[in-house]
């Protein structure tokens, strides 16, 4: 198992799909694993200024009243920066949230040179008898059930949910853990 390095899995949410159509981070969510134990969390909704559609808000649940009161970009990206600084980055689909997080440290003209780790690429390839990948799906596999306490596509119960599928996934299939890695210049914003 990969235990010696420190690990930061994350997720977020969104205005949308996209960042080269100005779709915005709204949330962000991760948990450090140190020694394959979660040591410190970091959670901000994110008052980016632009409205969430409709489609965006069914899969997420958050609106626009719930980003009025909370920091903008400005305030919440230099303190993830500190939060990530030395840490691999591990995320499921990566390329989503990494090309979202680029796009966001490039604004603020913070750095991203992070390396990566994708549970979504590491279960196509340990596990492809799975009917589709959705971190849902994979976690139900390899762990179970999933906890009642969490809420679906929320960036922190996400990230936690993540961080289990990471550590299954490096018990069970550590020779694959180290090929799936992904540096951040290697992924599309």
């Amino acid at each position: 198992m990969l235990t010696s390095t420190r690990f930061v899995v994350l997720d977020v949410e969104t205005t949308g799909l996209s960042p080269r159509v100005g779709h915005r981070i709204i949330e962000i969510g991760a948990v450090c694993l140190e020694n394959g134990v979660e040591t410190c969390a970091f959670h901000s909704l994110i008052n980016c200024g632009c409205k969430i559609p409709p489609a965006a808000q069914r899969v997420h649940g958050i609106c626009d009243a719930m980003l009025c009161d909370q920091p903008p970009p400005s305030m919440v990206y230099p303190q993830f920066h500190q939060f990530i600084e030395g840490a691999m980055l591990v995320a499921h689909n990566a390329r989503f949230d990494l090309a979202f997080l680029r796009h966001e440290f490039d604004k603020q003209r913070l750095p991203l040179n992070n390396g990566i780790r994708c549970t979504l690429e590491m279960s196509r390839r340990c596990l492809p008898e799975l009917l589709n990948h959705r971190l849902q799906t994979v976690a139900r596999h390899l762990i179970g059930s999933l906890p009642l306490h969490g809420r679906l596509h929320r960036a922190l119960d996400d990230a936690r949910l993540a961080a289990r599928v990471w550590s299954v996934l490096c018990e069970r299939f550590a020779t694959e853990t180290t090929r799936t890695h992904y540096r951040c210049e290697k992924i599309g914003t």
